[in-house]
């Protein structure tokens, strides 16, 4: 099995770094081969150097369940360029020249499960993947991937819902590597942020809990969401705005250079908001 090319905890690392710097860590999201993957390889270097501390990449997948229409059209898009998990990951491969900044992939079971976890574990982990996001699949059925995932140096992220109980916290933190994923609303993804001290109570639940790293997505659009949100958790991920902000661009008919300037731009307006 080819060895990592990274470090397994580097994931862990940047929250500590964050922690230590007295900030909280930024994960944009952006779905890879929106518009095509030669845009998506300019896009991650670019969002880290506007302050992301680690980059969620989506595998377009034609039956999204957890996402809304925003992800969903860019996911269509991806598609139609018939962008395969295959294809992304050699596109992390070449990304890796250009940035270390964190990846992790956030893609559905099926086609992992066509790749084959032990596979797609490995092959992801030596292109420089750094952890894997799988919203439909539940802790109690992820053995395998789970199994892969670690013999690869891969972190496991689970999602933790406003609705998860105290055992099933414990559950998911123990299988959780990298970071805790708190959904903040049960809904998909694009809805609006739920109230925040609901928020809060939950991940003073969470923390009850386990000690590793909290990130809470859905629902988070603006600097100033980000910051309040960032006042309660280890790190905040915004997915719907920012692809939103890259669908306009396409939409436009915008070169490369200018819609990967428009993401930068947002970007650093959640940096500059996080941070307070």
């Amino acid at each position: 099995m080819p060895t990592p090319t990274r470090p397994p905890r580097h994931i862990e690392q940047a929250f500590r770094t964050a922690a230590r710097a007295g900030r909280k860590v930024l994960i944009p999201y952006v779905m890879a081969g929106d518009p095509d993957l030669s845009v998506t390889a300019r896009l991650v270097p670019a969002l880290a150097e506007a302050g992301a501390d680690v980059v969620e990449l989506g595998i377009p997948f034609s039956d999204p369940i957890a996402d809304g229409p925003v992800i969903l059209r860019a996911a269509m898009r991806a598609l139609v360029n018939d962008t395969s998990l295959a294809e992304v990951i050699g596109t992390v491969r070449a990304i890796r020249r250009a940035t270390r900044v964190p990846i992790v992939l956030m893609s559905y079971y099926n086609p992992i499960l066509q790749m084959g976890p032990e596979t797609f574990a490995a092959d992801a982990a030596s292109a420089g993947v750094d952890g894997v996001i799988v919203p439909d699949l539940p802790p109690e059925e992820a053995s395998d991937l789970i199994h892969a995932a670690r013999k690869a140096g891969l972190a496991t992220i689970f999602l933790l819902a406003p609705t998860s109980d105290p055992g099933r916290i414990a559950r998911i933190a123990k299988v959780s590597t990298g970071f805790l994923y708190y959904v903040s609303l049960t809904g998909i993804t694009g809805s609006r942020l739920s109230d925040p001290d609901d928020v809060a109570r939950r991940i003073a639940e969470i923390r009850k809990v386990t000690r590793k790293p909290i990130a809470v997505g859905f629902g988070i659009a603006t600097p100033e969401q980000a910051h309040l949100v960032g006042r309660m958790a280890d790190g905040v991920i915004v997915g719907s705005a920012l692809v939103q902000v890259i669908e306009r661009e396409v939409e436009a008919g915008a070169d490369p250079e200018k819609l990967v300037a428009a993401a930068r731009e947002f970007v650093a307006g959640l940096r500059r908001g996080l941070d307070g």
